[in-house]
């Protein structure tokens, strides 16, 4: 029989010539038809696959939603949790196991709300897990009820007269809560998102990940603006680091400053040029709060792509290693010490 420690020690299996397909569980995939997590779980199976990672140093921990059924159709190691308390238990697990690539899997509703505050701290401390928020702005496995993303005026189940809260936007929140890397993608751009969370993947600390997902059934078209091919090149803007911010079907449209505001200025009337537009900085805080907050001003267009990525930003789970290796011997890795003197193995 393994022990203990043979467990935690496993062998490593070749990470080479790895597919999605190897990322698959045989479980059945349930969601509703032309649902767009369907495109998100493909793009993480890539993803997951390019990594060059053993599979068993990979694990997703998920909550409670839509989203949160991740576990069951991915062939790797997986903790579907409870509702909102997905990241304390990830945050547990890669301090457990520092060589493990963690990902939370998780949705508006499960992250915003009950699991708010483990969210926010988990940006504040710079926790080293990758966090996808699947955003449909709707609780879609309860049946419709208003979620914190969920938009004023919008009639659910549980707002029949329509939700008065103003909504939270998830990149502002864990831009002002001290994530170190935030982006945002949505389901109908494979190619992008597959390439965000492989940047994710790459990042050292907290990475933040929203993802917008159309739910057909309780707010169908929600995100239309945002996410449909035809429409997104005049009402997006995909940001590249060091390249000018512009969009529009002929990248016609740039944004420049108006005093301490952002605003939309054309650039086919000979009045401004690329030199008047702002350049993405994406080691800039202070230029990421500003373009996550674009998000709620209607005439500007909404950020997509790597919006803040800081390096060198000291995490958690350094600052925890550093500790233990002051206060103990210099030579005892994290697994011993957290196994104490009083351990015992059962064979």
């Amino acid at each position: 029989m393994k022990t203990y420690q043979d467990i935690l020690n496993l062998t490593p299996t070749s990470a080479e010539n790895l597919t999605a397909k190897d990322f698959r569980s045989a479980a059945e995939v349930r969601w509703c038809p032309g649902c767009g997590n369907y495109s998100i779980i493909a793009q993480l199976q890539k993803t997951l696959a390019e990594m060059n990672i053993p599979k068993e140093k990979i694990a997703i921990v998920s909550g409670i939603g839509c989203s949160s059924r991740f576990p069951y159709y991915m062939n790797n190691f997986a903790y579907h949790t409870i509702h909102g308390r997905a990241i304390p238990i990830a945050s547990g697990l890669r301090l457990a196991r520092p060589d493990l690539s963690v990902w939370v899997v998780t949705g508006d509703g499960d992250c915003l709300s009950i699991g708010g505050n483990h969210f926010i701290h988990a940006c504040r401390r710079n926790m080293n897990l990758n966090i996808l928020l699947f955003n449909n702005e709707i609780y879609s496995l309860t049946k419709g009820q208003q979620s914190p993303t969920s938009r004023v005026g919008l009639k659910t189940k549980s707002s029949p007269l329509g939700a008065l809260d103003d909504p939270f936007e998830p990149t502002t929140l864990a831009t002002g809560a001290g994530a170190t890397f935030v982006a945002r993608g949505t389901a109908t751009d494979p190619k992008s998102l597959q390439h965000l969370m492989m940047e994710a993947h790459k990042h050292k600390g907290a990475s933040f990940l929203e993802i917008y997902t159309n739910c057909l059934i309780f707010n169908d078209n929600a995100l239309k603006d945002f996410s449909d091919k035809e429409i997104r090149k005049e009402t997006t803007v995909w940001l590249e680091h060091g390249k000018p911010i512009v969009f529009g079907k002929d990248n016609d449209k740039g944004i420049m400053m108006d005093g301490a505001r952002p605003k939309v200025v054309p650039l086919n009337t000979g009045k401004y040029s690329l030199n008047d537009v702002l350049v993405h900085n994406k080691r800039d805080s202070y230029m990421a709060f500003l373009l996550s907050n674009m998000s709620y001003d209607t005439t500007l267009p909404r950020p997509m792509g790597v919006i803040l990525d800081l390096d060198n930003i000291e995490t958690y789970l350094e600052r925890t290693e550093a500790q233990l290796a002051k206060h103990y011997d210099h030579d005892a890795d994290l697994m011993t010490l957290l196994a104490g003197s009083e351990s015992w193995e059962v064979k």
